[in-house]
């Protein structure tokens, strides 16, 4: 089975240009089969905030054929040296929502053993143009929700442009996590997510769209002097 990881570092504008210009590709990657090179935000913040967008950080989510791919990876590609630097984890897929193309993410979906164990989620989507503003209005409030949540030990966005935009949050359990979904949580405005996926339904935002789940394996480095964020999960 393949193995997912997300990437978090922070680095100069310079390098950080030249990641996002010149982003990973299968070809001259071994063993990598897609990866999106994104540039980090705080969720829920202003859309012209400073804070909307974190230029020199980036994040990464990648898909490879197996573990000893990513090892070899971050200790023999330019860029995977740059990414061995701050934060990653590695991940199990488990189940999906929609389709995203290039990714190859298997059809079945694997239950968890336990409602109680930690949960990653991300969410990635190619926006339409002329929707961006309707997912602006209904985005934000999600974000938000998502943010202050105290069931996430880490939460943020990543935006490619021209229109890409991807969600990733670390969720204390499971249980929780499905719990704000369905607007199930003991927090000002639960509905806020249930809401914004009943207006997507109405009318999509995106060309293409996923919201992937996935079992955390491990997690290595550090972020913002923060190690162990996965709960119950020992960091390398």
């Amino acid at each position: 089975m393949s193995v997912f990881t997300y990437h978090l570092v922070k680095i100069n504008y310079f390098s950080a240009l030249r990641i996002l210009l010149f982003s990973l590709k299968p070809k001259n990657t071994p063993g990598l089969i897609h990866a999106e090179c994104m540039t980090a935000m705080t969720l829920g913040s202003a859309i012209f905030s400073p804070s909307r967008m974190l230029i020199r950080q980036i994040a990464v989510f990648a898909q490879w054929e197996n573990e000893s791919d990513v090892d070899n990876f971050l200790t023999e590609n330019n860029f995977g040296k740059i990414l061995s630097k701050g934060w990653h984890t590695r991940l199990t897929f488990m189940r999906k929502w929609g389709k995203f193309n290039k990714f190859e993410i298997p059809d079945e979906t694997l239950e968890f053993e336990n409602t109680d164990s930690p949960v990653v989620a991300v969410t990635i989507a190619r926006m339409k143009f002329l929707q961006i503003p309707r997912f602006i209005h209904w985005g934000r409030p999600v974000e938000k929700l998502v943010r202050d949540h105290p069931a996430t030990t880490l939460s943020l966005a990543s935006i490619k442009f021209p229109n890409t935009v991807s969600t990733f949050s670390i969720w204390k359990t499971q249980k929780e996590m499905t719990d704000m979904v369905n607007g199930h949580s003991k927090v000002p405005k639960p509905e806020r997510h249930a809401d914004a996926m009943k207006e997507r339904d109405r009318k999509d935002f995106h060309f293409e769209f996923t919201t992937l789940r996935f079992k955390p394996i491990s997690e290595f480095g550090e972020w913002k002097g923060r190690r162990n964020i996965i709960p119950n999960l020992k960091s390398n």
